[in-house]
């Protein structure tokens, strides 16, 4: 930067009367500034930025007089650590330091790179990461809170909370049943996980209800716990439903409908699901001679959403006394829960089909632990698909055909491009349907194109006797 340049940012600043999103100014005169470090911080865990010493703000943003720049300069660079020793700050980012001449004295522009997300959060050490994290808001560096620190420090990091041991619990504080139907779930869904396992310990172990000191870990009580919130009080779901657009709106009528799910996450998903739906509008349309209910906001757009806030939620145990909020108002559904977003995600890049999983010890047990209403598991992840589609199967079977053994009864599955992954997929519908002949066909190019690759699909249809003479 020359000086023609930092007369014209100052300048700019000069007419604004402050400094700005990307420019801070700071005297230091005879010493470098001590909050200096909680700008290097902001513009580190923001968008970087430039910190120009030796001009001073309130004097209109001109040079101070008598300013000691070497002095200065050996102080910013051993606080950034530059000088053998330890520095100010925890994850330091690049910089770059010039000599500028304004005004016939030489000042100092700094150059503060953004970090790389893997290595943000940039902190004050003596504050540590919770109280020494900032960000830059306009002219200002604003402490992170506890949730962003977290979620910066969280990028593309699994969070070990679910593996932690509960204290003061036993295998008795499970549900019995819940896990041995979780094991048989995995014998077909995750064959590999049972190899070797002879007794049921190991395999509680296997499946991470257990670790290997035979503790009852926080996935294994979440998701199959006799009282999880015995030992959580606060891990629940609030469902409130709201008269209006907004919280307060009636005055003192709080709330028109209030529920608290509790049990585990598969008993809390399906009761808040249930909370919800009986309080939204049902949209009635006719086909045929046959009319047709259905909710504003599908059940199963409902259970997606509440499902991923409940498995996707921070799990440490900063964040164990807070429950996960499912606002209802007028014109929509607010599901909140505490942690935000992790592993780098952003409002602005939430989109952009990358994945990031926090919990990846419970959202793998959730994918073979079954709903309590039979409506498959509450959790995605390899195969998680499989069991909901099977169960639907199981249900047309005994409720649409009235054969629950299929005696009259065609299965067909498709696919798309893969047929390794379709020949999986059917042989564990022949483990769920013995006996039963499955024809497996490849979509039609035309519906291939619209879905993409990777499809998979079952169904079942009634034979019909006159066509089978």
């Amino acid at each position: 930067m020359n000086e023609n340049e930092l007369t014209g940012l100052l300048e700019s600043l000069r007419r604004m009367g402050s400094d700005d999103l990307n420019v801070e100014v700071k005297e230091s005169a005879t010493t470098l500034s001590r909050d200096v470090w909680e700008t290097v911080s902001a513009f580190a865990n923001t968008a970087g930025g430039i910190i120009v010493l030796g001009v001073s703000e309130h004097a209109g943003f001109v040079p101070v007089t008598n300013f000691e720049t070497e002095k200065v300069l050996n102080q910013f660079v051993v606080g950034m650590g530059d000088a053998g020793g330890r520095g100010k700050l925890a994850n330091p980012p690049k910089y770059t330091i010039e000599r500028v001449e304004l005004q016939g004295t030489v000042v100092l522009v700094i150059t503060i790179e953004e970090l790389d997300p893997s290595s943000k959060p940039c902190y004050v050490i003596e504050r540590g990461a919770q109280g020494g994290s900032y960000k830059r808001i306009d002219d200002k560096d604003v402490p992170l809170s506890s949730t962003e620190v977290l979620a910066l420090s969280s990028y593309e990091r699994t969070s070990p909370s679910d593996r932690d041991a509960v204290p003061g619990t036993s295998v008795g504080d499970l549900d019995e049943s819940m896990v041995d139907r979780t094991i048989e779930r995995a014998y077909s869904l995750t064959p590999r996980a049972m190899r070797g396992a002879a007794d049921k310990k190991t395999k509680m172990e296997r499946l991470n209800f257990l670790d290997f000191q035979g503790n009852v870990t926080k996935a294994g009580l979440l998701a199959a716990g006799v009282y999880p919130q015995q030992f959580y009080p606060k891990l629940f779901i609030d469902v409130a439903v709201h008269v209006g657009t907004q919280k307060g709106a009636a005055g003192p009528l709080r709330f028109m409908d209030r529920t608290v799910c509790e049990g585990t996450l598969g008993e809390m998903i399906s009761d808040a699901v249930a909370a919800v739906a009986k309080n939204l509008r049902r949209i009635s349309t006719v086909q045929g001679v046959s009319r047709i209910d259905s909710l504003e906001i599908p059940e199963e757009v409902l259970r997606e959403a509440i499902a991923n806030a409940v498995i996707h939620r921070e799990y440490g145990d900063r964040f164990c006394g807070q429950s996960i909020a499912v606002d209802v108002f007028d014109d929509r559904v607010e599901v909140t829960n505490p942690g935000g977003l992790y592993g780098g995600k952003t409002r602005e890049n939430l989109f952009d089909g990358s994945s990031r999983c926090r919990n990846a010890t419970l959202v793998k047990l959730m994918s073979i632990v079954p709903l309590p209403d039979g409506a498959g598991s509450p959790a995605e992840g390899n195969g998680s698909g499989i069991p909901m589609m099977i169960d639907a199967m199981r249900n047309d079977f005994d409720h649409r055909f009235n054969d629950p053994e299929g005696k009259n009864i065609y299965l067909e599955m498709a696919y798309t491009h893969n047929l390794e992954d379709a020949e999986t997929f059917k042989k564990e519908v022949e483990a769920e349907f013995p006996g039963m002949e499955i024809v497996l066909n490849p979509l039609s190019l035309s519906v291939s194109c619209h879905i993409g690759p990777g499809a998979l699909a079952v169904a079942c249809s009634k034979k019909i006797p006159e066509l089978l003479e």
